[in-house]
């Protein structure tokens, strides 16, 4: 446990010389635009709407890649200069190193959500919605779309730490993130593809949603911590089997 506390605030402190907060707040604060330009037809404007059209864009294509892109971010210096060896061979279990990124990767993620949520409130409040803050749809969607990507970053995780190229891995995960709107009209594959979860799990559920929109909540989530549990296991298998 202390090999993995030492290596954590190594990676905090190689995270923090970088301009990742730039990443952080950049999906969300695209997001004001879609609020700020969202027309309800003459009908006043509501939370529900809001959230829908700010979250589209966001889950849809943006939290994909920033898994995609903050895995490949926190395995890039070790695989430059032997790096992978020099920090394997200091006191620390691979366990630890693995989970540790792990952590970071979804610190990260879960600082996106949270600022997304802040830029949600704030748009509601300029846009001077009449009703009062929904709490438990705004968080649900923010805590949903969190969880959804947990799998997505063990799966990134494990590719980006196997790959030495920085651009491959991030190729590969946003060629995968552009079928999403395909592949959520199907009720089929949508909820088993890692890569629309985060948007499923974040867009509000209704009367008039189609495809894989109708998955009811609890089964989604059902299938993600399935997904993460098999991509999270490969990825440190996988880790434990890499040469240096």
């Amino acid at each position: 446990m202390n090999s993995f506390w030492r290596v954590l605030s190594a990676e905090r402190l190689k995270m923090s010389k970088s301009y990742v907060w730039l990443l952080v707040i950049g999906s969300p604060i695209l997001a004001l635009l879609p609020g700020a330009l969202a027309d309800n037809q003459g009908e006043k404007m509501s939370w529900e709407l809001l959230l829908n059209v700010m979250s589209m864009m966001h889950a849809l294509l943006f939290l994909p890649v920033l898994s995609g892109i903050f895995a490949a971010l926190i395995c890039r210096y070790e695989h430059h200069d032997g790096g992978w060896k020099m920090l394997l061979s200091l006191p620390v279990t691979r366990l630890s190193v693995y989970l540790s990124k792990y952590v970071m990767i979804i610190g990260l993620l879960a600082a996106v959500q949270l600022t997304f949520l802040v830029m949600v409130l704030g748009m509601g409040l300029f846009r001077n919605i009449p009703d009062s803050i929904p709490w438990s749809l705004l968080l649900s969607s923010v805590f949903g779309g969190f969880v959804a990507c947990l799998p997505l970053a063990a799966l990134q995780l494990a590719i980006s730490q196997g790959w030495s190229s920085f651009g491959a891995p991030l190729a590969l995960n946003v060629s995968l993130t552009i079928p999403n709107m395909l592949i959520a009209n199907s009720s089929t594959y949508g909820p088993y593809y890692p890569w629309v979860q985060p948007m499923l799990a974040m867009m509000p559920y209704g009367d008039d949603t189609f495809g894989a929109f109708n998955l009811p909540f609890e089964t989604l989530m059902m299938v993600v911590g399935g997904s993460f549990i098999v991509f999270f296991a490969a990825g440190l298998l996988s880790f434990y089997r890499k040469a240096v």
